[in-house]
């Protein structure tokens, strides 16, 4: 049940290679999301999967379609809503909805995506006049009015304030749940952990893991930290002498022991065995900027800040 199959992809700009050796699989009804430092072979990646470029070399298969062979058939069952999209100021929502529809042979119903997408108020509302998260769903409802099999998402929430962030979070999960497959580009990893069943990471052009975002973390993960303070006084040794515990250090009457492993179990233990209370105990939580950090060597950037690269 395999909707997009990417194999050994290669693509250079002159003397600069983009995108190198580029392997992964996407499974039918998953969101699978890309993610990786400005200039790392993303956009490159998705835009030859939507047939915009011409690898150099490696295959591509999109619902068993060549994208660049099969073009025409691969734009009926693909959904494409790219990082930079534009459109006349004065076209209106319903005019560029029904305009893109008769471009389809089999075409989702154009007014039921507004009503979806919370458009239907500003169906005679013309493009310069909408606000930046109007314009990101309308992108969205235009990837979407050929009734895609598959939807390619680039950057879909750069430039939304926090809440229409999370209401175009929401959407991209009805619409997986109507079983599109979705492939998700994007710099943020609050969005990546949250949407994505499985996670690419590419870095420098290749593919340095793919995973879940549990998976991503759980294997970027080193050392783990316990914080917490006690109910009276206790030898440092009951918890140093712990195979999993590599460091403790004590600052103001507040611990911080370090590990590995079964680190919060193995602490918790050993205080009931010493019959004394953690007080305020917190676990220092990993999540996906550490799993960035850790396969790519650099901080996510952010997308307002971030200059746009070929790749």
């Amino acid at each position: 049940m395999t909707a997009l199959e990417v194999r050994n992809l290669h693509k250079r700009y002159g003397q600069h290679v983009a995108v190198d050796d580029v392997s992964f699989t996407v499974e039918k009804g998953e969101i699978f999301g890309i993610i990786g430092p400005n200039g790392a072979g993303k956009t490159t990646t998705v835009e030859s999967i939507a047939g915009l470029r011409t690898p150099d070399s490696g295959s591509l298969s999109v619902l068993g379609l060549d994208p660049t062979k099969d073009r025409a058939e691969v734009r009926e069952r693909l959904g494409v809503q790219l990082q930079e999209s534009s459109f006349p100021d004065a076209i209106k929502v319903a005019e560029a909805l029904e305009l893109h529809s008769s471009f389809y042979r089999n075409p989702a119903d154009w007014r039921e995506l507004m009503e979806l997408l919370g458009l239907t108020e500003k169906r005679d509302t013309q493009y310069k006049a909408l606000s930046g998260g109007q314009k990101q769903r309308l992108s969205i409802a235009l990837a979407l009015v050929g009734n895609p099999e598959v939807a390619i998402l680039d950057e879909l929430t750069t430039g939304l304030d926090p809440q229409a962030r999370r209401d175009t979070w929401s959407l991209i999960e009805r619409v997986r749940d109507t079983g599109v497959t979705i492939l998700l580009v994007t710099h943020f990893m609050d969005e990546a952990e949250r949407l994505s069943d499985r996670i690419a990471v590419i870095n420098g052009g290749r593919v340095a893991a793919v995973d879940t975002p549990a998976g991503l973390i759980a294997r970027s993960s080193g050392a783990r930290q316990v914080r917490f303070r006690v109910s009276q006084p206790l030898d440092r040794s009951v918890l140093t002498d712990l195979p999993d515990v590599t460091d403790v250090e004590i600052t103001e009457g507040r611990w911080l022991v370090t590990g590995r492993g079964q680190l919060l179990s193995s602490v918790a233990g050993a205080l009931a065995r010493a019959r004394v209370v953690a007080e305020d105990l917190r676990v220092d939580q990993r999540n996906l900027d550490d799993a960035f950090v850790a396969f790519t060597g650099r901080a996510p950037e952010s997308p307002g800040n971030s200059t746009r690269r070929v790749g």
